[in-house]
């Protein structure tokens, strides 16, 4: 629950500044006409709306499991992170377009107030910036991919930002108009790139891909090495959301108590979630392959390799 309430109060942050950034952008734009701005604009707007729906996944993502979902509601985040690759991948195109008409234009748009574009890019980018720290502590302690994907976001936010006080610079000094519409397909471009980035990462979660392959070495290395665990097999993992699902089975001595085999799985189980906090274990204990063997001599002296039981 501390990092749900984390993941929580990051995304009303994030809600927070994207609404600040939009209005003082809003403002900017009928001031200048800059379609670099605009791409700001439009980025932080869609990120307004992504943030409410990622936040409010986040709330239901944070629900307890339940009879109808036994294994928690941890898949809302990657729906979320779905929705914002669709937002983020339209509002580029649309940006895309624009600047493309304005390039094909038989004369140059002037800019408006371009100091005053300036000081609104300027302040959108130290609150964007801080926002973006903020969210990297977070998404690095709770592991939550919602808060990493609105992360993205707002990163992505600063680079058409910069982009934005350049193409102002250039009107303002150099007349130099067209570099605004060039800037905003370069911030479109960064916006699909990421789209995809996220929208694949989500995609995989729902369709139940392994974890990464860090986390499955590091489970086996703790599996291999832990006393009383002869071998292990069939480490199985998933993600959903913030979450990664652990099937293990371990093989054991036959011969010890079933208290002295629940109390080697339950110290590996305790291990691996304190390696891997934002885990779920499940430990299947399986008599060791010698043993099975061995129990498995039939009357007229032939072995039968049966696989371990349960």
């Amino acid at each position: 629950m501390k990092n749900a309430r984390r993941n929580i109060s990051t995304g009303l942050l994030s809600i927070t500044v994207a609404l600040v950034l939009v209005v003082i952008k809003l403002w900017a734009l009928a001031e200048t006409g800059s379609l670099a701005v605009a791409a700001t604009l439009a980025d932080s707007a869609v990120d307004l709306m992504v943030s409410v729906g990622a936040t409010a996944m986040m709330i239901y993502a944070a629900k307890p499991a339940d009879e109808d979902h036994a294994f928690g509601h941890t898949s809302a985040e990657d729906l979320a992170a779905l929705g914002q690759a669709v937002f983020i991948i339209v509002s580029a195109g649309v940006i895309g377009w624009a600047a493309v008409a304005r390039l094909m234009a038989p004369a140059g748009a002037a800019l408006g107030d371009e100091r005053l574009g300036l000081w609104v890019m300027g302040v959108s980018a130290v609150l964007t910036l801080g926002l973006v720290i903020r969210q990297g502590q977070v998404a690095r302690q709770t592991g939550s991919k919602v808060v990493a994907a609105d992360r993205l976001h707002y990163v992505g936010d600063l680079i058409p930002t910069l982009g934005a006080m350049i193409a102002l610079v250039a009107a303002h000094w150099f007349g130099l108009t067209a570099i605004d519409s060039v800037v905003a397909l370069a911030a479109a471009a960064f916006m699909v790139v990421g789209g995809f980035t996220i929208g694949r990462a989500a995609f995989d979660a729902l369709m139940d891909r392994r974890a990464d392959p860090a986390v499955i070495g590091g489970i086996a290395r703790i599996a291999g090495n832990w006393p009383g665990v002869r071998g292990f097999h069939d480490l199985k993992t998933r993600t959903a959301g913030s979450r990664t699902f652990v099937n293990l089975h371990i093989e054991l001595d036959g011969d010890q108590s079933l208290r002295e085999a629940h109390a080697i799985g339950a110290a590996l189980r305790r291990a691996i979630l304190e390696a891997y906090p934002q885990t779920d274990v499940i430990i299947h204990k399986d008599v060791a392959r010698d043993d099975a063997v061995r129990d498995e001599v039939a009357g007229d002296g032939a072995i039968r390799t049966a696989p371990p039981q349960e």
